[in-house]
């Protein structure tokens, strides 16, 4: 049985996966352009340590802390259409940040580029179940999954090399391919797709029987597992947000080639890949508690290690591979977990996870790199890895519901 939206596509189901697919792809590809391009601008505009921190909170605000309510607002409205301009636009404003006249209108374009970053994830995934078949739906989601973690992970290496072959000016060339996606969306016939139970929720208000669907906000935060399990993956988003933005400017430091940074952060962050795909699985057959908690307390070791010795050469590429697989390989089982703990709210669930801890980690590296002013930025990514043995302690603490059946 085809998804509800099949016969509005004028491509075939492939198709279709393979396009939404590649909006996250986009998505994530765009959104991680800000820690290549930090050392660049820092200079241009004459910004501190703390102001850089700041920007990356107000990014990853905008990218990850709204995913939530904007898929409140996709999974009750028929918001196809949004994909046609958002992808284009989340191109357009990151590749405009290298003309960015002063730091106003940096932060300015970030955050709007943020916004479309917080559209695209949400509508891809409600729009997926309508495009193929249900019986492969797992399978269209984990293609979905992975061609974002993959289009995050190479942009260091994409985005210096396009930078150092040609120029920062010349960086709104790489928007492109977002306008191309954006046109395929169109004369795909994606955009006509309704977000996921739109209709439903429309027919429900119609006849009086939308109570049962509402979200509870209150419900959610007076849910102590839910809370603690935020606060725990909130206090992991922080070590790694830290990293995964501040690395470069801390491998320029030690004499490392742009390119090189570049490289050893795509590293890090094809471990996180390798960590988010096969964390899930682990968790199923080990426990999902029991995989957080000891991915939490192995993580810090390779990572300290890491700025410990940073020139250590291949022991520096595994030490990285290894933090970046530890830390974000905790995703997948805590998505399933809060699911448990609200099951009437899986939606929300899986952008808490997905979107709302790396917001709130955010803030942590923003506090990092104010301690770099003062400190030294190492050792404020030194102290960074704290929050790491923290939250391997509340997960410790956290109640795992019992799974029945």
């Amino acid at each position: 049985m085809k998804g509800n939206g099949a016969n509005m596509l004028k491509c075939g189901t492939k198709a279709g996966i393979f396009y939404l697919s590649m909006g996250h792809f986009a998505a994530d590809f765009y959104n991680n352009f800000l820690p290549v391009l930090l050392p660049l601008i820092m200079v241009k505009l004459d910004m501190s340590l703390t102001m850089c921190g700041v920007l990356v909170m107000v990014l990853a605000f905008m990218a990850s802390t709204i995913q939530p309510f904007v898929g409140y607002v996709v999974d009750r409205h028929d918001c196809g259409s949004w994909l046609v301009w958002a992808v284009p636009l989340c191109g357009l404003f990151i590749c405009l940040a290298g003309y960015a006249p002063n730091q106003p209108v940096l932060f300015l374009l970030c955050a709007l580029m943020g916004l479309m970053v917080a559209i695209i994830h949400p509508l891809g995934i409600a729009l997926l179940d309508k495009v193929g078949t249900a019986k492969y739906l797992g399978r269209y989601m984990s293609f979905y999954i992975v061609s974002g973690n993959v289009g995050f992970a190479i942009v260091p290496v994409v985005v210096t090399a396009f930078i150092e072959y040609f120029s920062l000016e010349l960086l709104p060339l790489l928007a492109i391919p977002g306008f191309l996606l954006g046109a395929a969306y169109y004369f795909s016939g994606i955009y006509c797709l309704p977000s996921a139970n739109a209709k439903k929720s429309r027919l429900a208000r119609e006849n009086g029987q939308d109570r049962g669907q509402n979200i509870s906000f209150r419900e959610i935060v007076s849910n102590r597992a839910v809370v603690m399990l935020n606060a725990a993956q909130a206090l992991r988003c922080w070590t790694h947000v830290a990293v995964s933005t501040f690395l470069p400017l801390v491998l320029l430091s030690h004499g490392y080639s742009s390119m090189m940074a570049g490289s050893l952060l795509a590293v890090f962050l094809l471990g996180s890949a390798a960590g988010g795909i096969s964390g899930g699985e682990l968790g199923d057959r080990f426990g999902h508690k029991r995989l957080i908690v000891t991915y939490l307390a192995v993580s810090a070791l390779p990572i300290l290690f890491f700025f410990e010795y940073p020139d250590a050469g291949i022991w520096t590429m595994l030490a990285l591979f290894l933090g970046g697989a530890c830390s974000h390989g905790t995703q997948p089982s805590s998505i399933v977990w809060t699911g448990r703990l609200m099951p009437k709210y899986i939606g929300v669930a899986s952008g808490m996870m997905m979107g709302l801890c790396f917001g709130l980690g955010s803030v942590g590296a923003a506090i990092t790199a104010a301690l770099g002013d003062y400190v030294g930025l190492e050792n404020a990514m030194l102290l960074s890895v704290l929050p790491m043995a923290v939250a391997a302690i509340i997960t410790a603490l956290t109640p795992y519901p019992k799974v029945e059946g």
